[in-house]
Formats: C-alpha cells, sequence, structure tokens
C-alpha cells in the first residue's frame, strides 16, 4: 500500500489519531484473551469456534489409550518394511529367509488386502487376520504371533 493512502497520513493533526482521549490505546478495552466468549464475544466464537463451549458424549473412567493401540498394515505393503537389496537377495537364494518384524515397524495387526510375491519369509506381528494368515502360507511364509 502506498504511504498517502496509510492511516497515519491521514491522521497527521488529529491528536490522538482515532484512539480517543481518555483511554489512549492503553489497557484492555474487550477483555484479556478469550474474555467474553457466552458474552459480548459471543457473535465471534459462534461463527469461527462452533462447539467451543459445552461437553459432549460419556466419560470414559480410567481410560488407557495403550488398550486400543493397534495400527493396521495390509499383506501388499509388507515387503516395504524390508530394505529393497534383501528383498532381491531373498527371492535369487532359497536359503535366506527375511524376518519381518512389524512391531518394529510400528504396526501391531497385518490385514489379507493385495498379493504376495512368492518369496518365503517369516512375519511377526501381534494379530494377524484369517485372510493375510493365508495369503502369507501360500507365499511359502511363516506367522509367529508375538505379545
Amino acid at each position: 500500500m502506498p504511504t498517502r493512502l496509510k492511516r497515519t497520513r491521514k491522521h497527521r493533526g488529529h491528536v490522538s489519531a482515532g484512539y480517543g482521549r481518555i483511554g489512549k490505546h492503553r489497557k484492555h478495552p474487550g477483555g484479556r484473551g478469550l474474555a467474553g466468549g457466552m458474552h459480548h464475544h459471543r457473535i465471534n466464537f459462534d461463527k469461527y469456534h462452533p462447539g467451543y463451549f459445552g461437553k459432549v458424549g460419556m466419560r470414559h473412567y480410567h481410560l488407557q489409550r495403550n488398550h486400543f493401540w493397534c495400527p493396521v498394515i495390509n499383506v501388499e505393503k509388507l515387503w516395504t518394511l524390508v530394505p529393497k537389496e534383501e528383498f532381491e537377495a531373498a527371492q535369487s537364494k532359497k536359503d535366506l529367509v527375511p524376518v519381518i518384524d512389524t512391531l518394529q515397524a510400528g504396526y501391531a495387526k497385518v490385514l489379507g488386502k493385495g498379493n504376495l510375491p512368492q518369496v518365503p519369509f517369516i512375519v511377526k506381528a501381534r494379530f494377524v487376520s484369517e485372510r493375510a494368515e493365508e495369503k502369507i502360507k501360500e507365499a511359502g511364509g511363516v506367522v509367529k504371533l508375538v505379545a
């Protein structure tokens, strides 16, 4: 914006520059912080922050979130947890069997979406769906459940 259009230029010669004689652009005319969310700032809160006040749903006492921790990985993505060189070595040599530890990679359950290459391997997981186990065994793999 060019200087000639700025507010400071427009206010030249007017003592308080739009901030009044008494308050003099000091203190907190609307209250400090989020004050007045249910009163004089209600419109802003309702418009831009719906649901800010109040509660929703039931309380869950003694909630331990780790009881519900169960990230999943599909069968088609299992080989992404292993370096490419290791996969190629397992393809060429039949005596080399890589171990894919899903827990170490941050997954708890193996699901059965997708297809697997016909390369034997060992999967360590906390949970494995029936279809996933079927597909792993078809590919010549083994499932090992860990706690």
